[in-house]
């Protein structure tokens, strides 16, 4: 039952008729998880906090740093130097007080991320490199949580959402999207750089893909489809990720 003050809040979302009252009352006893607190965890965390998911944990062992600012709009100037963690929990709590945030400011060890994963409703892989994103795709594949990835770069951003919970046979998973564990040329923003736009565009679909599953108990789009997302032309594409029978995740073989 949500009080008085739930109501007024998301009220505009309460109106939905594929969420009304009792789906915002399942997005006050949800568990996130995002892992990655730069640009697509600050769009991303900044309207999950809105919407009253119930707990938010966060994950970076990153300071946030000048350069940051451009796209990571969770952070402030005077955020500097300190924990992005930290800095991030501190925007979100102003932003909805009934949110509660946990932050983990290291990057988690298997045995931990598995813990972390284990709690969760779902989670958000918001990171910046491919051994990282390998590893929390294994990890939702072992304990069956619904994973949410995106990655942005340049003018181009992707997304893709994958569907653990139901276990199909036929159903692929990340790493038969990219079937390797690195990349071996340079695709950080650093080095390439990225409009920031861009990554918030992918960020807001990452929320947007935890209030459907967690307030309506389903995604509405099709799962294991890529998303791609070109800045320039501002167009989609989407293409049907094909298990690989030889996956070393999800495939038996």
């Amino acid at each position: 039952m949500l009080t008085d003050k739930e109501f007024i809040r998301y009220q505009r979302q309460i109106s939905l008729p594929e969420i009304g009252e009792h789906g915002q009352s399942n997005l006050a006893r949800s568990h996130v998880l995002m892992i990655g607190c730069g640009g697509l965890g600050s769009a991303a965390s900044l309207y999950m906090a809105a919407a009253g998911i119930g707990k938010l944990v966060i994950v970076d062992d990153d300071e946030v740093d000048a350069s940051n600012l451009q796209r990571q709009v969770v952070y402030r100037e005077q955020d500097i130097s300190d924990g992005k963690t930290q800095a991030m929990a501190k925007q979100l709590r102003s932003l909805n007080p009934l949110v509660k945030v946990r932050c983990l400011n290291k990057r988690l060890s298997r045995v931990q991320l598995k813990l972390e994963v284990s709690l969760a409703d779902v989670v958000l892989d918001c990171s910046d490199n491919m051994p990282t994103r390998q590893l929390i795709n294994q990890v939702c594949y072992e304990q069956k949580i619904d994973l949410i990835s995106a990655a942005a770069i340049g003018w181009q951003g992707q997304f893709c959402v994958f569907d653990y919970r139901s276990m199909l046979a036929s159903q692929p998973c990340y790493r038969c999207l990219y079937p390797f564990d690195d990349v071996t040329q340079p695709r950080s923003c650093a080095e390439t750089g990225v409009v920031g736009p861009v990554v918030g565009i992918l960020g807001n679909y990452q929320a947007l893909a935890v209030i459907q599953r967690l307030a309506t108990g389903k995604f509405y789009m099709d799962t294991a489809q890529l998303h791609r997302f070109d800045g320039l032309s501002m167009t989609w594409q989407r293409m049907v990720v094909k298990k690989d029978l030889k996956c070393k995740v999800c495939s038996s073989a």
